[in-house]
C-alpha cells in the first residue's frame, strides 16, 4: 500500500508543478500580475503604471449663439447740394479784358453775389442754361439804373479761362463785359453735370 500512497504524493507534487509552471509562464508572457476573481473586474489594476482617465460624460453641444444682427442701413442721403466755388478770377479776367478796349474795372458787390450764388445754383439744380429774373434782382441792390447777366457752363467743371473766352465770343456776352457797369459779382457753382456760372453786372 506504500506504493499507492507514494504513486498519489508524486501525482499531487506533478499537478501542483504543472499549476506553478503554468502560472510563472502566464506571468512572465504578460508583464502583468493575472488574477482570477469572481468580484468584477476592472480594466486597471493598481499596478498599473498609468492611471486610468475619469469617466467621460457625453455632453451634447451647446447651439452657437446667433449672429448679430447686421447694422441698420442708413437713409440714403439727400441729393448734395451745388458747391460754390471760392476764389474764381471771373472778375480779374472781366477787369482784363474791359482794359484792353480802354475801359475802368469793375468794383466787387456782396448784393450782386448773393444775386449770382442763387442764380447759379438754380441752373446748376435744374441742368441747363436760361435767365430769369437776374438783371431785375441787380436792380435791387441800388447800385445804378442798369444791369446784365452772362449765365454759362462748362463741361469739364469749373474753368475761368475757357468760359470768359466763351463769353468774349459771343457778342451779347461781350456787350455785358463792356458794358456801362460799375459793380460785378461771379459765382461758379459745381453741378453734376459740370461747372455753372452767373455773372451779374450793374
Amino acid at each position: 500500500m506504500r506504493f499507492l500512497s507514494w504513486i498519489g504524493a508524486v501525482l499531487v507534487v506533478a499537478t501542483l508543478a504543472v499549476g506553478v509552471g503554468t502560472a510563472a509562464h502566464l506571468r512572465s508572457a504578460s508583464g502583468h500580475n493575472l488574477t482570477a476573481s469572481r468580484q468584477p473586474a476592472s480594466l486597471f489594476s493598481a499596478n498599473d503604471p498609468v492611471a486610468p482617465d475619469p469617466p467621460h460624460k457625453i455632453v451634447p453641444p451647446s447651439p452657437s449663439p446667433d449672429p448679430p444682427p447686421p447694422p441698420p442701413v442708413a437713409a440714403p442721403a439727400p441729393p448734395a447740394r451745388a458747391a460754390i466755388v471760392v476764389g474764381s478770377t471771373q472778375q480779374a479776367l472781366i477787369n482784363q479784358d474791359r482794359a484792353a478796349y480802354g475801359l475802368g474795372p469793375l468794383t466787387w458787390n456782396s448784393c450782386l453775389y448773393n444775386v449770382a450764388v442763387s442764380n447759379a445754383r438754380r441752373i446748376a439744380a435744374q441742368g441747363s442754361l436760361s435767365h430769369t429774373n437776374g438783371p431785375s434782382v441787380d436792380l435791387t441792390c441800388g447800385l445804378g439804373r442798369q444791369a446784365g447777366e452772362n449765365v454759362g457752363w462748362w463741361s469739364g467743371g469749373i474753368n475761368d479761362g475757357k468760359i470768359n473766352g466763351l463769353f468774349m465770343a459771343s457778342p451779347e456776352h461781350k456787350a455785358n463785359i463792356l458794358g456801362p457797369y460799375r459793380y460785378v459779382a461771379t459765382a461758379w457753382v459745381a453741378g453734376a453735370n459740370g461747372g455753372y456760372i452767373a455773372v451779374e453786372f450793374s
